[in-house]
Order: C-alpha cells, then structure tokens, then sequence
C-alpha cells in the first residue's frame, strides 16, 4: 500500500466528517424542520441549526466545537497491514488537530494534562476486522461528550420511572428504550439519534449500541421483531414533547437502530448510544494497494444543501419569534436581570468569559484572573486556532452541556457576581435556587451549532489558565448579537425542570404492554 496516500484519504474522512453531515441526517433533519409548528423556539433552534450546517459546509469548520473521541471502524483484506494502517490514522488525526478540523480532546485521566494532538492512551479509538472483500472499509464516528454523556444501560429486569417494571422480553427493551429518550432530554442536543444493543455484556452491550449508529438512517431492519420496535420507538418517542434542545416541540428523536446478541442467563442487558443532531459519522471505501478513496459512504439519496434562500427564510421566521429581543451590555446589572423571565430571547453584546469544568473546579478555591463582577460566563470549549503573529481566531464556539457544573455554578455566581451563565441542557436545583437568591440567569444556546456562535464572536481579546488545555482555559471572547435564550430565571422558574415534569407525565402513558 501507498500508506502516504493512505494517510493523506484518513485526513480527508477526518475532516469532511467534522464539518459535513452526511445526507441520510440532513434529510433527517430537514424533515424535523417541516414538522416544527412555526414560530416556536423548536422552530428557531432549527433554523439555527441548519443554518449552523450551511456555515460549516462553506468555510470547512467543524459543526460542532466538541470532535469528540474520534472511533474508526475498519474492516481490512486479509494481509493488510494494521500495524502500519494504525500509525498513519494517527498522524492523520494529529494533522486535522494542527488545522483545526479537531479539537484537543484528549486529556490524561490522572492529571488532567492535554496532549495537544488528539493522541495519548486509548485514543483515537481504532477497531480493526478483517473480511473476505477486496478492499478497505473505513469509518468513522465523531460522537461529542454531551451525547455521550446521555448514553445508559439498563440491566432487565428493573423498575422504571414513569413506566414501571421493565421485563426480561421485548416489551421490557420497549420501555428502557422510551425511558432512554425521556433522561436525556436537551442535555444531548437533541433532537438525536439512538443505537440500542440487546444482551452482550456490559462492555459488548455498548459495542453493539454504538455500532447501530454506523447504521445508515434510511436502512430497514432485516429482524422483523426489531423492524417493528424500531418503528414504535420512532412514532411514540417523538410524543413525549422534549423537542429540539429540550425546549418543547414536535420533534425528540430522528433515528432509532436496535441490534440483538445473545447473552448469558444471569445478564440481560439493554444499552443505548445516544448522539446529538450533530451526527457527524461518514465512511469510504479504499483501494488496498493505491490508498486512494474510491467511493463514500452514506451519501445516497437527496442531499440537502440548506441554501442561502432557506436559510434566509428560517432567519425571517425566526425573526417574528424573537420580535422582543432583549439587548444585553456586558457587564449586565442585578436590576436588568430580575427584569428577565423564562421564554426571553436576548442577544448579548460585550464581553464574555468561557468556563468548562477545570474553570469552576479552579475558581471554587482560588481567584478568578479577571473582574467578574457583573458578567457572563460561557460554557464551551472552543477550536482555536494562533495565526503567524501570534493572535488567536475562534474557529468554532458552541456550548458545553452545563449540568457538569451544577455542584459548583452557583457558588461561583455568589462569589464572584457574576449575572448570567450561558450552556446547554439546563442545570439543576441548586443553580436554580442561586439565581433567585442572588440575581442571576441561565441562557440556553443551541448545541452543536459552533459555526453560528463563532460568528458572533468578533474578537478573542485574552485568554486565562491555558495550563487546562485550550478547551478549558478562559477565553476573554468581545461578542456582537450572541442570541441565547433564558430558561432559568431569578424568579424561580426553570423551563427545564417544566418540560421535564411534563415529559414524564407523557411517558406514563406507555405503560401498558405493547409487545
């Protein structure tokens, strides 16, 4: 093989598969699109989000700011050489981080130390097998940690909120499944994507779930049983009113694959891989001798280009819903903030600090770098990129699921004064309670959609504790427009905490055996 040429195909499935989704999703997701009743703010998530798309398709920047742990699956003729196959993927992968088609992800798990190039124990992730074909089959999944957050396991039989038992039987995998989609809820961007493995282990398990989501999502499953509870989870999950982003709507899942191996008697497990809509998983074909591409995967059927006419549109309606847009000024005063309630859309201007989790970790004990008094926090984990002189450029900026900081964000809030927290997913009853105690609100933005926010942002004028790694240091970030909406207010009330009481009184009405 040509393992230069090889190399150089690894960096070209790197990359389109950070910033181009494939089109099974996009017409998944145009179809979420034309579903959503107008004028919601499920409706103008999705105008952001295809909007987002377009903008990652034309400047070649990934989708989302979070690349996740890059997993490749790679089946092989027999004789190739996986050894040499193995180390060239790895150079690919450091090249895309170098260029910023990756984040740095990988993080040492003992001292928390970056490396810098998405290398280090264990990652990328590379799963080799070999078969009877010709060629080289090579894909591979970009699955971010606010989904992969959201994955769960369920060991049958067990008791389930809002359903009851769950049992050893098709019936009892029904109910862990539908309960799957209920715990996510925004935290994993949805509207999202579900692979579902039956038996195994529970390390085989979440092999097997993981591999349904390198199913394509037009594909009809060959087990009729399957087929059917595929369907049912389709039609009934996206009743349950979770929505894009957690925010209410028509749409909470765009795609449910399940796959079945056997177990041992005393183990009956059911695990669920979770992705966002953000679900950037692309595949090709490759010549064993050249180490040229011949073909891509999943690129059958229509492809939706998102064009700037609908993307135009979606800004219009979009437009209507935020008729009483509420401009912000960093830094943002007590009095401006208890003036602010659940469903506001505001649009921010001024300066915003990020924070991630070694940020709140380190504030708890310690000084923060600058005055923040006043300001906003942002949690994300942007990609940077330093030009020749030396001054960074945002290349994508969206929001981190905020529920991680639950233990420390209001602590932090109170000690600092600061007045708004901008995230994904909602946090929890502490926060809740410190808003209202000392003036404060949480901002919603829409995950994944890093291409949108980094637009908003004109100027990176600092950056603080950059030994966390460039995910998590503090970027001092100058924003124009950077539109977000409240969900947690000063007054006590939680949008989050409302569409998740209501969602579980939906759920219940799955109950009953269905299977």
């Amino acid at each position: 093989m040509n393992i230069e040429k090889f190399q150089e195909s690894m960096y070209q499935l790197i990359v389109e598969t950070s910033t181009k989704l494939p089109r099974d999703v996009r017409r998944a997701i145009k179809a979420a699109k034309e579903r959503e009743s107008a004028g919601t703010r499920s409706a103008m998530s999705l105008a952001t989000i295809t909007n987002n798309i377009k903008m990652a398709d034309d400047n070649v920047s990934p989708i989302c700011q979070d690349t996740g742990l890059p997993t490749f699956k790679i089946k092989t003729p027999v004789g190739a050489n996986q050894l040499v196959m193995k180390e060239a993927i790895k150079n690919a992968i450091a090249q895309a981080t170098k260029d910023g088609k990756l984040r740095p992800n990988a993080v040492d798990s003992l001292t928390g130390e970056n490396s810098g190039d998405n290398l280090g124990a264990g990652v990328p992730v590379i799963k080799f097998e070999q078969w009877e074909k010709d060629y080289i089959d090579a894909r591979l999944i970009l699955k971010g940690g606010g989904c992969e957050n959201k994955n769960i396991q369920y060991s049958l039989p067990c008791e389930l909120e809002g359903l009851g038992r769950a049992g050893r039987d098709l019936d009892g995998i029904r109910k862990c499944i539908m309960h799957s989609v209920y715990q996510a809820q925004g935290q994993g961007c949805s509207a999202g994507f579900i692979g579902v493995g039956i038996g195994g282990d529970r390390s085989s398990g979440y092999d097997l779930a993981k591999e349904q989501l390198f199913r394509s999502n037009d594909d009809v499953n060959p087990n009729e049983d399957l087929r059917k509870l595929e369907e049912y989870v389709m039609e009934n999950a996206n009743k349950l009113g979770i929505g894009t982003m957690g925010f209410g709507g028509e749409t909470t899942l765009l795609g449910c694959k399940v796959g079945v191996m056997n177990r041992i008697p005393a183990s009956f497990f059911v695990s669920v891989a979770y992705n966002c809509w953000a679900f950037r998983r692309l595949g090709v074909a490759v010549n064993p001798e050249t180490g040229e591409i011949n073909e891509w995967m999943y690129q059958e059927g229509e492809n939706i280009e998102f064009a700037e006419t609908e993307a135009e549109k979606e800004t219009a309606a979009a437009s209507e819903t935020q008729a009483n847009v509420i401009t912000l000024q960093a830094p943002i005063t007590e009095e401006q903030i208890r003036s602010l309630k659940v469903g506001d859309v505001v649009q921010i201007n001024g300066r915003i600090f990020t924070g991630r989790d070694a940020i709140h970790h380190h504030l708890m004990s310690h000084d923060a770098p600058v005055d923040l008094n006043g300001q906003v926090i942002y949690h994300c984990g942007p990609v940077m990129l330093k030009d020749a002189e030396g001054k960074w450029h945002v290349k994508a900026a969206g929001p981190t699921t905020s529920a991680r900081e639950e233990p420390y964000q209001g602590d932090i809030m109170k000690k600092f004064g600061i007045r708004a927290v901008i995230g994904k997913g909602g946090m929890g009853p502490k926060t809740l309670a410190a808003l209202e105690e000392h003036g404060g609100v949480y901002l919603n933005a829409i995950g994944g959609a890093a291409q949108y926010y980094a637009d908003c942002i004109k100027e990176v004028e600092g950056v603080d504790l950059m030994e966390f790694g460039i995910p998590e240091a503090m970027w001092h970030l100058r924003v124009e427009g950077f539109t977000a909406v409240v969900t947690m207010d000063s007054h006590g009330n939680s949008l989050h905490a409302d569409v998740d009481k209501s969602s579980l009184e939906k759920l219940a009405q799955f109950k009953e055996r269905v299977f």
